[in-house]
């Protein structure tokens, strides 16, 4: 039988590498609370990301919860529903109401064209998600938001490592905000950062971050313990050395699935985008039931019968999560409701092999021509096949 095949792997270094990197920990026994790796992996960020102002934090979320915080916004957030939980509760945890702006069909990001549409005067930001590492409509958006007096905060998880027209994704709207949990391209373990122009906004992040202490007798705000630890930071040093071999790994997998499932009728893949230095993050996949003969789920479930897990990625729409039922209509976002229908994101990541892609691919091509049993489940696909 195959070995399970999963839709993403963590990235890390030679074990030896890691252990010589964490070894003055043990020497030092400072092991948080903002110590050397902290500030190493922080100056190496800045470098890589080509921005000025970067704090360090213990996860993407409350990166996010925190720059909201730090930025005493009131009222309404206009935002995506196609997008991870983080971002729709962490507005929602600090007070804000989510308004729910549909997508563009070609990169899954937030319309520009119809966000105007939904500012009020409740408005004090735009939340937008640089999905699946494609950029937002970074001019337009910051056109709206100078044209309202909006703030703008880019949910920048997909997006480590791509610039734009030469630009650093960190250095778009007021922040960006950064995941490196251990599925990301790049990461610590667990961790985050926030990218901000304003150095003024990032040492109130950073304070936040340490419970809002300024000193030992005088605490400002009411802030949180959301410090990136040192073993953290040492595992980050270490993976940004291998990030742009990564990439180049992950970025001839994605162009061996775009070659070999192009010519699937149904089957919409992923394009880079223009003038953009990508990180080929993940690979989506459209799958288009009335052309291809079987639903994405379909499809899912004969993939995972093969041992090979994707992962419907965004499903279902925060808008649609139990936990906001009756508060939102996810009908005003019918974009985003048909992507959350018809993308699934295949297995990527460095270590993968080209034969284990080229079987994958076997799969969906042969897939499109099941028939289905009385009870609708499509027959199983025969291995090797």
């Amino acid at each position: 039988m195959d070995s399970e095949i999963y839709v993403t792997k963590a990235s890390l270094p030679a074990l030896e590498e890691y252990i010589e990197e964490i070894r003055e920990l043990f020497s030092s026994c400072r092991i948080t609370n903002m110590g050397k790796k902290h500030s190493d992996l922080t100056a190496a960020l800045k470098e890589f990301l080509g921005t000025e102002n970067l704090v360090l934090l213990s996860n993407g979320h409350m990166s996010l919860e925190l720059t909201l915080q730090a930025m005493d916004l009131k009222g309404e957030v206009i935002t995506t529903p196609f997008t991870f939980a983080s971002t729709t509760h962490a507005i929602v945890r600090s007070g804000l109401t989510p308004v729910f702006c549909d997508i563009r069909e070609d990169d899954y990001t937030i319309d520009p064209e119809k966000i105007e549409a939904l500012i009020t005067e409740r408005t004090s930001a735009i939340l937008p998600v640089h999905v699946y590492g494609n950029v937002c409509a970074v001019e337009q958006i910051e056109s709206i938001a100078k044209k309202h007096d909006l703030k703008v905060i880019y949910d920048a998880a997909h997006s480590f490592g791509v610039s734009y027209k030469g630009v650093g994704i960190g250095n778009f709207g007021d922040a960006s905000v950064f995941s490196f949990h251990a599925t990301k391209v790049f990461n610590t373990i667990e961790g985050g950062a926030v990218s901000v122009k304003d150095p003024v906004l990032a040492e109130k992040i950073r304070q936040l971050s340490n419970f809002g202490i300024l000193c030992e007798d005088q605490v400002a705000a009411c802030g949180c313990n959301a410090k990136m630890n040192e073993f953290s930071a040492a595992m980050g040093i270490c993976n940004l050395r291998h990030f742009e071999q990564n990439r180049e790994e992950r970025k001839r997998l994605w162009i061996q699935y775009s070659e070999e499932l192009a010519e699937i009728p149904g089957i919409i893949v992923s394009v880079i985008p223009d003038e953009t230095n990508y990180n080929y993050a993940y690979y989506p996949i459209r799958v288009i039931e009335n052309e291809y003969g079987i639903s994405r789920d379909e499809l899912a479930a004969v993939l995972r019968s093969e041992n090979v897990n994707p992962r419907r990625y965004f499903y279902p729409l925060t808008s649609d999560y139990s936990c906001y039922r009756g508060m939102f209509h996810s009908d005003s976002t019918p974009a985003a409701q048909r992507a959350a229908q018809e993308i699934l994101t295949l297995p990527l990541y460095p270590g993968l092999g080209s034969d284990q892609v080229s079987r994958i691919c076997s799969i969906i091509w042969g897939a499109c021509h099941f028939s289905k049993r009385e009870d609708g489940v499509p027959v199983t696909f025969p291995k090797g096949g």
